[in-house]
């Protein structure tokens, strides 16, 4: 065998012992590792991508969808390169991908290896939600392993999901399988950090709860026989930071889910909302971050747009020094 089979095969070892730990334990050791909760959102959209980058995709591409996917790639990659030391996790929001076809979505899939690469988790932010069968292909596409032509093989492989669950267990079920099977997770819409999410996840029902508030149940129930040695779920909860009431009654009914909290920085969520959302020992959540990161370069006049990059490692900093400000984690 030579060295290049050897590293290979040394790579596939390593991977396959980490992919044999249960998520939330995976997701709680990268937490300890790091020193840090926060999960970077890749969002990229192509008109805040810096121009020299946007100019060398151009030139080095003709087809326009091409050149987009390779600026995209090429900002992802340099974002990740400057942040994988202070964070556990990276969430691409597929949307920004999707939009430029199948071009994108190679840049979607590429930026997940390489993201995996640097030894970060991978949420897949596709918020899913169909029924049977379909909510099966959704589960092998992003997932778990589809059979082509009787070999099982991932596709994007992503360690965790997004799901909207108002379709019900059947929509989660399949994601579930996969999740046990092959160690990944569940992140499942609860309270969503938008401001309209009130107009339906509030509603008050004839028992006194809302909609929120007995989802949130249905996920306890549905992610207690699915822990980890850490005590915590594979089936976690998307709790925005804009609404810290609501998280501190979501922690008390759902205390062995993982909560993944959007709605940081740019959409006004500070380090003392998101407090609730940790259970006592500051454990427990990921706090995630987008536009206030990957494009911090804009809001930063003493760094040329050349170096956006190291302005979202120093955006990581700060957002990190906040965090502690408010809570101890452990």
């Amino acid at each position: 065998m030579d060295a290049k089979a050897k590293l290979k095969k040394a790579i596939a070892q390593e991977e396959a012992q980490v992919q044999s730990q249960h998520f939330a334990d995976r997701v709680f050791e990268a937490v300890r590792l790091k020193g840090s909760p926060i999960c970077v959102g890749l969002d990229p959209k192509l008109e805040l991508i810096p121009a020299i980058i946007k100019g060398k995709a151009l030139k080095e591409n003709k087809d326009k969808f091409k050149a987009a996917a390779e600026a995209i790639l090429a900002f992802n990659k340099a974002i990740i390169d400057e942040i994988h030391d202070l964070v556990p996790v990276v969430k691409p929001q597929v949307a920004c991908f999707e939009q430029y076809g199948y071009e994108g979505m190679r840049a979607y899939a590429e930026t997940l290896k390489y993201a995996k690469s640097k030894g970060l988790l991978t949420i897949a932010d596709v918020k899913r939600g169909d029924i049977g069968s379909t909510a099966e292909a959704y589960s092998h596409a992003y997932l778990g392993k589809v059979n082509v032509f009787d070999e099982q093989q991932f596709v994007f492989d992503a360690d965790a999901v997004t799901l909207n669950p108002y379709l019900g267990i059947d929509s989660i079920k399949p994601f579930m399988d996969d999740a046990r099977k092959y160690n990944k997770g569940i992140f499942m819409l609860v309270k969503t950090s938008n401001k309209s999410s009130s107009n339906l996840q509030d509603l008050e029902m004839t028992d006194g709860n809302a909609v929120y508030q007995i989802t949130a149940h249905y996920l306890d129930s549905w992610g207690s026989d699915d822990l980890g040695d850490c005590g915590y779920s594979l089936l976690g909860a998307v709790v925005g930071a804009t609404f810290p009431a609501q998280a501190e009654k979501l922690r008390k009914i759902m205390p062995e889910a993982i909560f993944l909290v959007p709605g940081y920085g740019a959409q006004g969520g500070t380090a003392k909302d998101v407090k609730a959302c940790f259970d006592e020992n500051g454990r427990g959540a990921l706090v995630n971050s987008s536009r206030s990161i990957i494009y911090a370069y804009k809001e930063m006049p003493h760094i040329h747009e050349k170096d956006f990059a190291l302005a979202a490692r120093e955006a990581v900093l700060k957002m990190k020094k906040d965090l502690e400000s408010e809570i101890t984690f452990s």
